[in-house]
Formats: structure tokens, C-alpha cells, sequence
């Protein structure tokens, strides 16, 4: 089985590999979603309605308005919910649909504007605070645009934290868009290790009384 992985997957396997394993291969289990992540389903909904179709929002992010005006005002194409997908055939990166049959990485740019050689790349987060920003993501979305837009030679990124109002930037050039997507190679190895051996090691950690892994010897009942 060839390796297909995201942040939000790379992220779960860093976080356990027992809980990676059950939701990412075996599939016996599902993440249900939690009054936060319904509230960032909903808040993406309204942003990329506002700035695609110019829909206005809805009275619950009407807070979002001085942002996202303050986006709609960078001068580019403006696509919302990009799919991106980058295959990986004889150690060599190449651009290929989000679905394609030999994707290996998969990724979703929020916002992305498109204006010559520079583009920008806006991803929402509705965390209370920007402390633990992980601006990971936006490194592998940069060189995923790099990829696709071969026009693009520098990506200006940035993680929106939407409720705090914190806004993490980050520069990207296109002679490192490789360097992006080697970062992450040492925790791909063990992935790979984990797959080849069947050895999924539980993490006892601070977030276990929210694993949908119940049977696991450290789940315990939130309290």
C-alpha cells in the first residue's frame, strides 16, 4: 500500500500512531465532529461564499467582515477551496489531481490569490489564540502552488486566526519548494516503518479523553 498523507494525517500520526492507525488504515473507527469543528466547517462555508459570490455573511461571522475585505482588496484571481495533490514518481515531485490514483500528498488551500508571480495563500483557523501555530502547513500548501502554478516564484502565506485575530505570516521562495516537503520526511519513514512491521504504539497523552479510540489502554472518560 503506497503512502498517501496530509498535514492534518501527519499531524495524527505525531500525535499517536495507534490513533493514526485505526482512523487512516484500518478505518474501523471515525472521527466525529465536535461543536468546534462544526463551527469551522460553517466558518469556511461563509468566508469563501463571501469572497466567491460576494454572499453576504451570516450574523454569527459578521465579525470576519474588516478581514476578508482586507483580502479582497490584494489585486489577483481569487480561488477558494483549492484542492491540490502532488504525486511523487522516481523521487521527483510533480503536480497531479487531488484524486488522482497515484497522489501522495493532498492538501487544501482556504484562500489563494493569484497575481503574476506572486501569490497568496490564507489559511482560517478559528483556534482561540495562535499558540500553538504550526506554520508547517502553510510550507507544504506554498510548494504544493509551486507545483501547479509554475508561473508563481514566491508565496506569501499566512495562518488567520479569525476569533484572536492573530495573523501568522510566512514567506515562501520557489528554489525551496523541495525543502518544504523534505521536512517532513523523517516522521513519513516511520509511517512507512509502522506499515511494513504492523507496530502501532499507543501515546499516553494530555488529549486521550477526546480519542475516538476507546478500546485503547490509555483512553479515559473526559472530565
Amino acid at each position: 500500500m503506497s503512502l498517501v498523507w496530509s498535514y492534518s494525517s501527519l499531524k495524527t500520526f505525531q500525535q499517536c500512531p495507534k490513533k493514526y492507525y485505526h482512523l487512516r488504515v484500518a478505518k474501523d473507527i471515525k472521527q466525529s465532529d465536535t461543536e468546534h469543528t462544526i463551527y469551522g466547517k460553517e466558518m469556511h462555508t461563509a468566508a469563501e461564499e463571501y469572497i466567491k459570490n460576494n454572499k453576504p455573511l451570516p450574523p454569527q461571522f459578521l465579525y470576519l467582515t474588516e478581514l476578508l475585505e482586507s483580502l479582497n482588496k490584494i489585486p489577483g484571481e481569487k480561488l477558494c477551496e483549492v484542492k491540490l495533490g502532488i504525486a511523487k514518481v522516481n523521487n521527483r515531485y510533480q503536480p497531479c489531481d487531488f484524486f488522482a490514483k497515484n497522489v501522495w500528498w493532498r492538501g487544501v488551500a482556504d484562500l489563494l490569490i493569484i497575481n503574476g508571480d506572486t501569490a497568496y495563500s490564507i489559511d482560517y483557523k478559528t483556534s482561540k489564540n495562535a499558540k500553538y501555530a504550526d506554520t508547517l502547513q502553510l510550507d507544504l500548501v506554498a510548494a504544493a502552488i509551486f507545483q501547479h502554478y509554475p508561473e508563481v516564484t514566491r508565496v506569501k502565506s499566512a495562518l488567520a486566526y479569525v476569533v484572536s485575530k492573530d495573523f501568522i505570516k510566512k514567506d515562501h521562495e520557489k528554489t525551496f519548494k523541495t525543502v518544504y516537503l523534505e521536512k517532513v520526511k523523517f516522521d513519513l519513514e516511520r509511517i512507512e516503518t509502522a506499515t511494513a512491521t504492523g507496530v502501532w504504539n499507543a501515546v499516553s497523552g494530555p488529549l486521550c479523553g477526546w480519542c475516538p479510540v476507546k478500546t485503547c489502554h490509555n483512553y479515559r472518560e473526559k472530565r
